[in-house]
């Protein structure tokens, strides 16, 4: 088993800047494609971004490129989603996931832990 711990979430204006951090435990031998997906009310769970193990290849949604940036640190078992030009439309709670193997899964089944989740809200 693998625990995932996020932290980092809070209240900014918009077109602020926030940085989420996700820490592995248990079970985190080996290579763990990582990543954020968020889900505001009413909404489904949807991707914002992926980071494999090996080699630091990522994938970020349409909605987030050129804003947001996922990166990791393999010897502190952390990923981290830094948050820029934030909007509103951005207020969500940001989950932290993370698969076993080498892929880099952009859907909710693509993996097997999650984290619980902390609330982004972005004031107008």
């Amino acid at each position: 088993q693998v625990q995932l711990v996020e932290s980092g979430g809070g209240l900014v204006q918009a077109g602020g800047s926030l940085s989420l951090s996700c820490t592995a435990s248990g079970r985190t031998v080996g290579p763990y494609a990582m990543a954020w997906f968020r889900q505001a009310p009413g909404k489904e769970r949807e991707f914002v971004a992926a980071i494999r193990w090996f080699g630091g290849s990522t994938r970020y949604a349409d909605f987030v490129k050129g804003r947001f940036i996922i990166s990791r640190d393999n010897g502190k078992n952390t990923v981290y989603l830094q948050m820029g030009s934030l909007k509103p439309e951005d207020t969500a709670v940001y989950y932290c996931a993370a698969d076993p193997g080498t892929a880099v899964g952009t859907t909710v089944r693509d993996y097997d832990y999650w984290g619980q989740g902390t609330q982004v809200t972005v004031s107008s």
